[in-house]
C-alpha cells in the first residue's frame, strides 16, 4: 500500500471526474508509456477511451496506479508478484479506496481552510 511518507512525495489528486494519460502521469510520477504497459499488465487498470482511443482515467484508477507503483517501486515487487498481489486484494481494494479517497478529501478541505481564514 501507499505509506505516508510515500503519499506525501506525490502531489494532491484535484477533485475531477476523469483525467487525462499526461495528468496520471504527473499525478503518479510515472511516464505515459509506463501506464500503458500497466494498463496491459494490470488487470484491474481499465481507462475509459474515447474518441481517437483517449485515455480517460477515474479517481480509482490514479489510486490503483499509486498503488502498483508503491508495489514496484518501493517495495521491489515484480510485476508478477505485484500483479498477484492486488489480485489476492481485491476484496480489501474498496476499503483502500475508501480510506484513500477520505484522506484525499480531508487534505482538500485543510487546504480549503487556511485559504477561507485568510
Amino acid at each position: 500500500m501507499l505509506e505516508p511518507k510515500n503519499n506525501s512525495e506525490l502531489p494532491v489528486i484535484p477533485g475531477k471526474r476523469y483525467f487525462t494519460i499526461g495528468e496520471v502521469s504527473e499525478l503518479c510520477g510515472v511516464k505515459p508509456h509506463v501506464l500503458r504497459y500497466w494498463e496491459q499488465e494490470f488487470p484491474q487498470l481499465k481507462p475509459v477511451k474515447r474518441r481517437g482511443n483517449r485515455r480517460y482515467y477515474q479517481r480509482q484508477d490514479v489510486i490503483v496506479i499509486r498503488q502498483i507503483r508503491s508495489l514496484l517501486y518501493e517495495q521491489g515487487f515484480t510485476i508478477g508478484g505485484a500483479r498477484n498481489h492486488l489480485t489476492g486484494e481485491e476484496a480489501r481494494t474498496d476499503v483502500f479506496q475508501s480510506q484513500q479517497v477520505a484522506k484525499q478529501i480531508r487534505i482538500e478541505l485543510e487546504e480549503l481552510l487556511k485559504i477561507l481564514r485568510r
